[in-house]
């Protein structure tokens, strides 16, 4: 090969990698990314795995409350039983600690030992905030609290309140949940964990505190995603210089308002027109919180009736994969499920949703003497 050949043939090498780089990125719509969000969690149609893998797959499940993630594994996994979750709590396969937002998740006890220390940066901007204390010396002590045997948070904020007068009690105690990792003791109650449940200091953690395997993570649960979208999802902040770094193992593609999104290379992205069935979603799922803009999951004008002023995030139910309405159940002798949709909904859904609703109330009541299932 001559000199100028040489040339020619590193030019023109040039230009297909340039061509590559500037060759228009796919454009997904808003349907499109439903039906993709829905796909990895689950949604499109009771998948055939067990609750752990289910778990895993979701990146965790907020678990403010601990019956919730119960019901959004019935309401994605075929045939899936209380116990099926219940067992794995107990052996500790799966816990219930603090994660993602400084929130409580249910994670596979190899999940959290690896993405733990990932999350702690935003939990350590948390711990800044209001909180002023001798850190070192307050965490030393509530380590050694609670190595000695499990405690609930009102015995934590008594200790910590009669070794360390001049301190907030309550701020101490939230340090150590934000500090330290603690996982919630469960036991035989209906849903594992008892209302004022106790703590204990969690197994061995991991220590790489890189944020690539939670985005990683992140994506194959929620994605295609923006760098804004993981940012909300982790609380972890300025993570633009993560997503350049993962670039090339990314596909990139781009919404209707032009944002890039991230996603796995093999990762499903369904035709935007596959039917997607109504789903009741519990209180506080992860779908309605993992994006920073949530019009793939539920309009704008929707989201005022779904968040509370207390911070609740209410059970909802989806038609045509998006959210029309909220249910709730209550329950005297007969455990009633009540449906409120926000328009009016058509027959077939209406149908739907009765029929699905009857299965899920019989699942969240099984010991109820009867059901029915109603619209407000």
């Amino acid at each position: 090969m001559t000199a100028v050949t040489a040339f020619v043939y590193r030019c023109r090498k040039a230009a297909i990698a340039i061509a590559a780089l500037q060759k228009p990125m796919t454009t997904l719509t808003l349907r499109a990314l439903n039906r993709a969000t829905l796909a990895r969690q689950m949604l499109l149609r009771r998948e055939r795995v067990n609750a752990r893998v289910a778990i895993e797959r979701l990146a965790g499940m907020q678990a403010q409350v601990p019956k919730p993630p119960f019901l959004g594994l019935w309401t994605r996994i075929e045939n899936f039983k209380r116990d099926d979750l219940a067992k794995l709590i107990a052996s500790g396969d799966v816990v219930r600690a603090t994660m993602m937002r400084g929130t409580l998740h249910l994670m596979s006890k190899k999940d959290y030992a690896a993405l733990r220390p990932a999350i702690q940066p935003a939990l350590d901007v948390i711990l800044k905030r209001g909180m002023p204390m001798d850190l070192e010396r307050v965490m030393s002590e509530a380590r050694t609290f609670f190595g000695k045997k499990p405690h609930t948070f009102e015995e934590v904020r008594e200790h910590l309140a009669a070794v360390f007068p001049k301190y907030n009690h309550r701020h101490m105690a939230y340090a150590a949940r934000l500090h330290l990792p603690l996982l919630m003791v469960p036991d035989d109650s209906t849903w594992s964990y008892p209302p004022d449940c106790e703590f204990a200091l969690g197994g061995k953690i991991g220590t790489d505190t890189s944020a690539r395997e939670l985005a990683l993570h992140y994506h194959a649960a929620f994605g295609p995603a923006t760098a804004i979208d993981f940012q909300t999802w982790s609380g972890l902040a300025a993570q633009r210089a993560l997503f350049d770094e993962l670039r090339p193992k990314l596909v990139v593609l781009r919404d209707a308002r032009g944002r890039e999104l991230f996603d796995l290379p093999d990762a499903p992205r369904p035709d935007e027109d596959v039917d997607a069935p109504v789903r009741f979603l519990p209180e506080f799922d992860n779908l309605l919180l993992a994006h920073a803009d949530r019009t793939r999951i539920i309009a704008d004008e929707y989201r005022p009736r779904v968040a509370t002023k207390n911070l609740r995030i209410l059970a909802t139910f989806l038609v045509d994969g998006f959210v029309a309405g909220t249910w709730s159940i209550q329950r005297k002798k007969t455990a009633t499920l009540t449906i409120t949709p926000f328009a009016k909904l058509t027959k077939s859904a209406q149908k739907a949703l009765a029929e699905e609703g009857e299965r899920l109330v019989r699942f969240a009541e099984e010991d109820a003497a009867s059901y029915e299932v109603k619209f407000a």
